[in-house]
């Protein structure tokens, strides 16, 4: 499979020109149908840079965490990145015989030597975690890396995801290492970590390789490793690959270091879909609703959190098309809003709608607020074939509240 894939819209691609009611019309909704070809598509872009510039890409399990792909993903990654235990034991035990890197902002003393067990490579935020815990991790054999806070500002917008932020509790400056990292404790050292990026284009990253060197290129010709973390979107159609492969390839040569790359979103862009029924029209003064069987809060919270207005097939933007609709989940939550769209025929009750870029941020995330119930996931497996890998139902939300 190749980018000729993006001649259509790219968060429909993978439907290779048969329409949603065609290939999902007979699931029940909501769900979410998560798509073999273009996993491995994504796969194969990242593979083909890590061959050719030697460098090592890991799956953050954050974005993407269903297991049930992890053997087709095995065939691209060197290993997974972890923001705790739980993902890191994931990971684990889900792609055996892969690398297992884990980040924590703060780790717990009771949780620490499972951390130990699961992870081979272990990150802390700062060089207090690393006097405390890194002593144990080393004579474990372990590989242990410091997070650094290059306070580099690249996004545009809201502080939310922006770790270089000013008061940020995510990474060690340059003024803490100064005050606090001995010569004892930059001995457990084996590398470096930063994650600065959401979202964004290689320029970004080179900016911010520029800062690295300006704070701490002092100390990476001691090292074994860089990782520069995530938020790298290589998979969106229009990314340059060439200056990231200038970044990865300038790293290595100028400090002598492994580099490693962590995104979650560029494995699975574009990568599933959300299926929803209209249940209901209504206008209220001038603005045409359209009430649907899933939730921005519940099933895509990331369209409340980001803010993120997701593709839907067939649709435009607010105006573009004849009839235009606000569309919104059936909870409580006046905001569960997922955007205003337009179509070339009016909605009706019992319409089948199909949201694009639904593999990522949602599965992992959502939740039952209100009592919704949960989406099933689906595979769209390369073969055309569809296969349920699970459905959810009301002990699923009883569990996570009581006995």
């Amino acid at each position: 499979m190749t980018t000729s894939l993006y001649t259509v819209p790219p968060a429909f691609a993978g439907l290779h020109g048969k329409t949603p009611k065609e290939l999902f019309g007979q699931l029940p909704t909501p769900c979410y149908i998560l798509d073999e070809a273009m996993l491995r598509h994504n796969g194969e872009m990242m593979a083909a840079i890590a061959k050719r510039t030697g460098c090592h890409f890991l799956l953050a399990q954050k974005a993407f965490s269903n297991y049930d792909l992890y053997p087709l993903l095995a065939d691209y990654v060197s290993g997974t990145e972890a923001s705790g235990l739980y993902e890191a034991r994931l990971g684990a035990e889900k792609m055996p015989g892969k690398e297992v890197h884990v980040y924590c902002g703060a780790y717990k003393e009771t949780q620490f030597p499972e951390v130990i067990r699961y992870a081979d490579h272990i990150v802390f935020n700062s060089p207090s975690q690393l006097a405390k815990f890194g002593p144990a991790a080393k004579a474990a054999g372990r590989s242990l890396g410091l997070r650094i806070n290059p306070e580099c500002s690249t996004q545009e917008g809201t502080s939310l995801y922006d770790p270089c932020a000013p008061g940020s509790r995510l990474g060690t400056t340059r003024a803490q290492w100064d005050a606090h990292m001995t010569a004892d404790l930059i001995a457990l050292l084996d590398g470096l970590h930063f994650h600065t990026l959401c979202e964004q284009d290689s320029s970004a990253l080179a900016t911010t390789l520029k800062a690295v060197e300006e704070k701490f290129g002092f100390i990476l010709p001691q090292l074994k490793w860089l990782n520069m973390g995530g938020g790298h979107h290589v998979t969106r159609p229009g990314y340059d690959l060439a200056e990231l492969e200038t970044c990865i390839t300038t790293a290595q040569k100028k400090w002598h270091v492994e580099v490693y790359l962590e995104p979650g979103e560029a494995w699975a862009l574009n990568a599933g879909y959300l299926a929803t029924e209209v249940l209901d029209v209504l206008v209220n003064g001038t603005t045409h609703v359209a009430m649907v069987d899933t939730s921005a809060a519940c099933h895509m919270p990331d369209v409340i959190e980001m803010p993120y207005r997701p593709p839907l097939y067939g649709s435009g933007e607010a105006g573009e098309q004849s009839y235009t609709y606000r569309l919104g989940g059936p909870t409580c939550l006046a905001g569960d809003v997922i955007g205003d769209y337009s179509f070339a025929q009016p909605l009706q009750p019992g319409d089948f709608l199909l949201f694009g870029d639904m593999a990522i941020y949602t599965t992992c995330k959502n939740n039952t607020f209100n009592g919704m119930p949960l989406p099933a996931i689906y595979v769209l497996h390369e073969t055309g074939q569809l296969e349920c890998l699970h459905t959810f139902g009301y002990k699923d939300f009883l569990y996570r509240l009581g006995k």
